[in-house]
């Protein structure tokens, strides 16, 4: 499997309807703290914006609704990984990518046969409140041995002036949240992402 080598993570369906017709193909929805029902919908309007751009959609976290609501591909961290049915997922026919932080996430994450595994936080990060220190560059290399042929993800901190470093090290796909949804010309730092990953696409 190929991801495409930029991946962008938002947290709403007008998020996606904003910036995947810019020609995004690689999109994660990230929803926290929203009903089911609300996220239902979320899902059916993030689905239809992506088939009709040709763009694959990964669902962040919520495995029942991806499987019950026809996704094709869910994203779960380490914790959501503990307590997901995996049967129920691969009888589904979803594809699964992982989150990864150290050697015991990436020995958990293995064991369960992902579809992707994502490393991070590479660099510092303001999205969210780490436990992990930065990565680094170093560790993604490490990774990139240890995983063989399954794609990379490399996330936390990225810019378009990092792109360059995080591919020489190994990753296949670098996931960007806030420097594009933070910056004061989303639009333009998305179509500027996609020109900066062209060589690797």
């Amino acid at each position: 499997m190929k991801l495409d080598p930029f991946y962008l993570i938002v947290d709403s369906a007008a998020w996606i309807e904003r910036l995947v017709p810019l020609g995004v193909k690689l999109v994660q929805l990230r929803i926290k703290d929203l009903s089911d029902e609300d996220i239902r919908g979320e899902i059916g309007a993030a689905k239809a914006t992506c088939a009709a751009h040709g763009c694959q959609l990964i669902l962040n976290d919520y495995w029942r609704l991806a499987i019950e609501e026809g996704c094709d591909f869910v994203h779960l961290g380490q914790e959501d990984l503990a307590d997901a049915d995996l049967g129920a997922i691969r009888a589904a026919g979803l594809k699964l990518g992982l989150s990864t932080h150290d050697e015991t996430e990436l020995e958990a994450a293995l064991v369960a046969e992902p579809d992707y595994v994502a490393l991070g936080p590479i660099y510092p990060t303001i999205l969210k409140k780490m436990k992990w220190a930065p990565q680094g560059l170093d560790r993604l290399s490490s990774w990139r041995e240890r995983v063989g042929t399954l794609p990379l993800v490399a996330i936390g901190g990225l810019n378009p002036e990092r792109i360059g470093g995080v591919f020489a090290h190994g990753a296949d796909s670098a996931a960007v949240v806030t420097d594009i949804t933070l910056n004061a010309d989303p639009e333009g730092r998305t179509r500027e992402w996609i020109r900066k990953t062209e060589a690797w696409r």
